[in-house]
C-alpha cells in the first residue's frame, strides 16, 4: 500500500455503525474547515479493513489538545474531558437520542522518547502523522483513514500484513518490545483475537525480551491474559505464549504442566498441555470457564503416580489444582468472585463426568447445590473436557454430560411447575369457610392455580386469593 495516501477506499467508512459514522464525519469536517488534519487510527481502522464491525472512535490530529477541545465543542460534543493529559488525548462525549452517549478519543500526533527503562517516556507533539504511526506497536495498528476521502495512510505495510494474517512489529521488534514489554503479550493476544500468525522476527524478539515483562504491573498483565483467554482463536494465543517462552514470566505456576511431557518419559498418559489447550478451545468463551479450563489439570505434574502395570494416575489433582488456582488468581489480582468460582470448578471438574442414568434426583440436586452458581459453568467445563482420541469414548463421555444436563433441566422444570400452585392450601380453605374436606377444595385450588399460571395472581398473594375464593363461594360457583 502506498505511503503517500494515494489509495482511497471511500466506502470503508460506511462499515461503521450509523451513529459512529455520523460523528466521525462531523468531526472530520469541523477539523478540515479549521485547517487541521484528523484521521481514524489504530484498531478501528484495522477492524474496518477486516469488516469486524468495530465502533470505537480513536482519532489522531495535528491540532494541539486545547484546539481539539474548541473544535470538539463546535462539532457538538456535550462533554469534554482529559483521557491522558501527558499524551494529549481528549475525550469527547456526544449525546444520542436513541442509544447511550457516544465517545470519541482524539490524540494530538506524538512521538515518544524512552530515556531509560525506569522512566516514563517523554512526549513530543510537534510531529507528523507518519512519525505518529511509526511509534505504534504493530503494522496492522499503524494505519490511518481519512473519514471524508477514504484515503488510507499505510507507511509500514499493515494492509499487506492484514491480508496475510500476520502480526509484525513496526520497525525493529526488539526496540518496540523493550519500549513497552506489554506489547509482547499484546502480540499473543492479537494472535488469539484475529487468528493471525506471529512474524518470525517478532517471535524471536518476544523470546529475547520476555524477561522484561517483570517491569509490567500485574494488573496490565492480567488484563491482557483475560482478553486472550476469551478470544476466538485462544488455542493459537496459548501456543504463542509457549513458543515465545512467556510462561516462566507471567504464569510460572503452569510451567510444570506446559513442559510436562517434553522429557520423553515412558509413562502412558495423554499430553497434559495439548489436552488443556483443546479443553480451553472447546469451552464457551466466558472468562470463568476459560480460566477453569486452563487450570483444571494444572496440578497433575505434582500428583502423578505410576502403578505396577505402568498406568499413570493423578489422584487428588483436582483438589491440589483448586488450591493452585486460588493462589495464582489471587497473585494476578483477579476479582474475588472469579477466584472462588474458578477454584470451585477446578475442584469439582471430575464430578459431572461420573454421572450415570441411574442417579437419583437427590444425587443431582446435591451436586447442583454443592456447585451453587457455578453449576452451569461446571457442566460446560466437563463437556469441554472430553478430548479422547477414540470416538466411542468421546461419545460415551458426551452422553453422560448431556444426560446430567437434561436430568437437571427436568428437575428445574418440575420445581418451576411446583411453584405454580394455589396460594391457599386445603387446610387454609377449610379454616376460612369452616367446611369439611370435599371436592369444593379442589375446585377453588384449581381456579387459583390457573390464575397463577396465567400470571394474573402471584403464588404468594394469599390475601387476593382469599378474596377471590370468597367471591366464588358467595356467588354459588363452588358446591
Amino acid at each position: 500500500m502506498s505511503t503517500s495516501g494515494a489509495v482511497r477506499v471511500p466506502e470503508l467508512i460506511d462499515r461503521l455503525p450509523d451513529a459512529e459514522r455520523e460523528i466521525a464525519l462531523r468531526l472530520a469536517r469541523v477539523f478540515r474547515d479549521a485547517g487541521e488534519e484528523l484521521y481514524l487510527v489504530g484498531g478501528v481502522v484495522r477492524d474496518l479493513l477486516l469488516d469486524r464491525g468495530r465502533a470505537d472512535l480513536d482519532l489522531a490530529t495535528s491540532a494541539p489538545p486545547e484546539r481539539t477541545r474548541k473544535l470538539g465543542r463546535q462539532a457538538g460534543a456535550t462533554s469534554i474531558y482529559d483521557v491522558g493529559a501527558a499524551f494529549g488525548t481528549i475525550g469527547l462525549v456526544f449525546s444520542h437520542p436513541e442509544r447511550d452517549d457516544l465517545t470519541a478519543e482524539i490524540t494530538t500526533y506524538r512521538s515518544e522518547v524512552y530515556p531509560t527503562r525506569d522512566r516514563r517516556p517523554s512526549v513530543r507533539h510537534d510531529v507528523s502523522l507518519h512519525e505518529d504511526l511509526s511509534r505504534r506497536d504493530f503494522t496492522i495498528n499503524a494505519i490511518a483513514l481519512d473519514p471524508l476521502t477514504g484515503e488510507l495512510i499505510d507507511p509500514f505495510g499493515g494492509i499487506a500484513d492484514l491480508n496475510q494474517g500476520r502480526i509484525r512489529a513496526v520497525g525493529d521488534p526488539a526496540e518496540r518490545f523493550d519500549e513497552d514489554p506489554l506489547r509482547i503479550l499484546r502480540a499473543a493476544r492479537f494472535a488469539a483475537q484475529l487468528d493471525f500468525e506471529i512474524d518470525p522476527e517478532a517471535l524471536e524478539a518476544m523470546r529475547a525480551t520476555a524477561p522484561e515483562l517483570s517491569r509490567i504491573s500485574v494488573e496490565r498483565v492480567t488484563a491482557e491474559l483475560n482478553r486472550l483467554l476469551v478470544a476466538p482463536a485462544v488455542a493459537r494465543g496459548l501456543r504463542v505464549l509457549d513458543e515465545a517462552g512467556l510462561f516462566p514470566h507471567i504464569l510460572p505456576e503452569l510451567v510444570p504442566m506446559v513442559t510436562d511431557d517434553r522429557d520423553g518419559g515412558t509413562a502412558r498418559h495423554k499430553d497434559i498441555w495439548d489436552h488443556t489447550i483443546q479443553v480451553v478451545a472447546q469451552s464457551p468463551p466466558r472468562l470463568e470457564v476459560r480460566w477453569a479450563a486452563l487450570l483444571h489439570d494444572a496440578a497433575k505434574p505434582w500428583t502423578r503416580s505410576v502403578d505396577e502395570s505402568g498406568a499413570v494416575h493423578f489422584f487428588g489433582h483436582e483438589l491440589a489444582g483448586a488450591a493452585l488456582a486460588r493462589k495464582l488468581l489471587k497473585r494476578l489480582k483477579q476479582e474475588k468472585a472469579l477466584q472462588e468460582r474458578v477454584s470451585k470448578m477446578v475442584a469439582m471438574h471430575l464430578r459431572p463426568s461420573s454421572y450415570e442414568p441411574d442417579w437419583t434426583d437427590s444425587a443431582v440436586r446435591r451436586l447442583a447445590l454443592e456447585a451453587g452458581e457455578t453449576f452451569e459453568d461446571l457442566i460446560d467445563l466437563a463437556a469441554a473436557d472430553v478430548t479422547s482420541g477414540r470416538e466411542h469414548r468421546r461419545r460415551a463421555a458426551a452422553r453422560r454430560i448431556e444426560g446430567l444436563r437434561e436430568h437437571f433441566a427436568r428437575l428445574e422444570a418440575q420445581r418451576a411447575l411446583d411453584q405454580l400452585q394455589s396460594p391457599l392450601d386445603g387446610h387454609e380453605l377449610m379454616a376460612m369457610f369452616n367446611r369439611p374436606p370435599g371436592r369444593w377444595i379442589a375446585v377453588i385450588k384449581d381456579r387459583l392455580r390457573e390464575l397463577v399460571i396465567d400470571g394474573e395472581l402471584d403464588p404468594d398473594d394469599k390475601d387476593t386469593a382469599a378474596e377471590l375464593a370468597r367471591g366464588w363461594v358467595e356467588a354459588g360457583e363452588v358446591d
